[in-house]
């Protein structure tokens, strides 16, 4: 397992060794592409509110990945949004289950 940071030297080339590649950076868009093995399994934590005057609300949500371009070379990648949230909520629920249970 290997962990990085947004300024980590040379991480297009770190990312691209991954199997797996958890992306939580909080850049919209950060990783390209480019940066992925092909074949890989892409978990895009990142969430990120961008300008987009075409839709109502003025904006859209993305990924700290660049989904058009990563899920051309991915085998499997999460979408924002609709991918992680759900897994995060349901956690919070089993932890807080299992501290009550503690608790009582």
């Amino acid at each position: 397992m290997t962990v990085c940071h947004s300024r980590s030297k040379d991480l297009p080339a770190i990312a691209r060794t991954a199997d797996i590649l958890v992306v939580a950076i909080g850049k919209p868009e950060f990783v390209k592409g480019d940066w992925i093995k092909p074949g890989a399994t892409v978990i895009d934590v990142g969430i990120n509110r961008i300008e987009d005057a075409s839709k109502k609300s003025g904006f859209r949500l993305v990924g700290d990945v660049a989904f058009h371009e990563a899920k051309e070379v991915a085998g499997a990648i999460t979408p924002v949004p609709g991918g992680v949230g759900k897994m995060t909520i349901a956690m919070l629920l089993a932890n807080t289950l299992q501290a009550a249970k503690l608790q009582a």
